[in-house]
């Protein structure tokens, strides 16, 4: 695997010229095609992808000045089947004094197309708030927001799972502040969401010895087994827990062969069995560079929290890969994008910020593969990727 570097980093004019949202071949021989796609924002973050009941692949983030920000929005792109460029972004949220994060998008069995997204004051992750938006059109319009349950400090990011027993599993993370001081991530634990009611109401299960696993990503079973996937706070490993019983419970999450640097990852079972991951493959231990806490840039009266969470480890490369025994083991990485992954400041106006970051992830039914992720919190990227099947 090849080693972050920066000889072939962009500068923004040049993602800003590239940011149309058009197919063009791809760079590597994995890659199909790839597209940055179109945004008026200065900063784009946390790229979430879909298929829509009509066949478009739909693309979700966050958008506004800088993450934190009241100005922070969700927004969302389209791509036709066959299409050869993304649409014009869509905004789909507007609470003017909110950050609004992490968009989440799920096609329910019956059709409607849910929303689901945080919404917080500032920086501040514990006071956060679970909204959600239905669309009865395939997409192309979302009702009103409203609150999911009384949660207080939960936050999303990764896809809605169904249960063996039919129950909606919404994966998720609660963000905890010790008293008298800002939330800074090392107090985070996981639990997940579980509705019997169709989104109506919701219960909370708490994934046991969970402290700083956060991001909680539950994929389908393979004989009889289902594994989740967790970002580390404290960029160490991707965690794994397990789940014998459908997703109803979960194993207490232990490290994995594959370092993280404390920023997201996205896993997806691929139809011959294998497990495909996307993440920066990188820790705390192959880099010195750190800074306070997400959001020091924004957060003047920041004190000091507590708990060790690591923050300014590189977020690149982005690489793929892939485990035959249920992610137990990755004996597969493809490096993807490369670069110097500097996350020291979250300005991508300036060009501070040369991340490459939270991707997203899905096959569709010839096969390839669509990842979307965070180009210097500037662009969204996407890649279409052919892969051979497993051995």
């Amino acid at each position: 695997m090849s080693k972050p570097g920066a000889e072939s980093e962009l500068t923004t004019a040049q993602i800003v010229a590239l940011m149309d949202g058009q197919l063009r071949p791809g760079a590597s021989p994995l890659v199909v095609s790839e597209a940055y796609l179109p945004s008026a924002m200065v900063q784009n973050h946390a790229a979430f992808l879909a298929f829509l009941p009509g066949g478009d692949l739909a693309c979700a983030w966050f958008g506004g000045t800088m993450e934190g920000r009241g100005d922070i929005s969700i927004w969302m792109s389209r791509l036709a089947p066959g299409g050869a460029v993304w649409s014009a972004p869509q905004r789909l949220s507007d609470a003017a004094d909110r950050s609004e994060q992490n968009p989440v998008l799920f096609v329910a069995p019956d059709g409607v197309v849910w929303l689901f997204h945080t919404s917080q004051p500032g920086g501040r992750q514990d006071e956060c708030e679970i909204m959600a938006r239905q669309s009865q059109d395939g997409g192309a319009s979302f009702g009103p927001a409203r609150r999911v349950g009384a949660f207080t400090g939960v936050f999303v990011r990764q896809p809605v799972q169904i249960t063996d027993k039919g129950r909606w599993l919404l994966p998720c993370f609660h963000c905890v502040a010790a008293p008298g001081t800002r939330w800074t991530g090392g107090l985070d634990t996981a639990l997940a969401l579980y509705s019997d009611d169709a989104g109506a109401t919701w219960e909370a299960r708490p994934v046991p010895d969970s402290l700083g696993a956060v991001h909680m990503n539950p994929i389908p079973a393979k004989d009889g087994t289902a594994p989740a996937f967790y970002r580390d706070r404290f960029s160490a490993q991707v965690r794994r827990s397990l789940s014998q019983d459908g997703g109803e419970t979960w194993s207490a999450p232990q490290p994995t062969d594959l370092p993280n640097n404390n920023s997201s990852i996205q896993a997806i079972r691929l139809a011959d069995g294998r497990v495909a991951m996307v993440l920066n493959p990188i820790n705390a231990a192959m880099s010195d560079q750190r800074r306070a806490s997400l959001y020091d840039e924004i957060e003047d009266d920041a004190v000091a929290g507590t708990g060790g969470a690591i923050w300014g480890v590189p977020r690149a490369p982005m690489a793929l890969a892939l485990s035959r025994d249920n992610g137990a083991s990755f004996d597969e990485i493809h490096v993807l994008d490369s670069g110097s992954g500097a996350c020291l400041s979250n300005n991508s106006e300036d060009g501070k910020n040369k991340e490459l970051s939270y991707p997203s992830i899905l096959q569709d039914p010839s096969g390839d593969l669509h990842i979307a992720y965070t180009y210097h919190r500037r662009a969204i990227k996407y890649l279409r990727l052919r892969l051979n099947s497993a051995a």
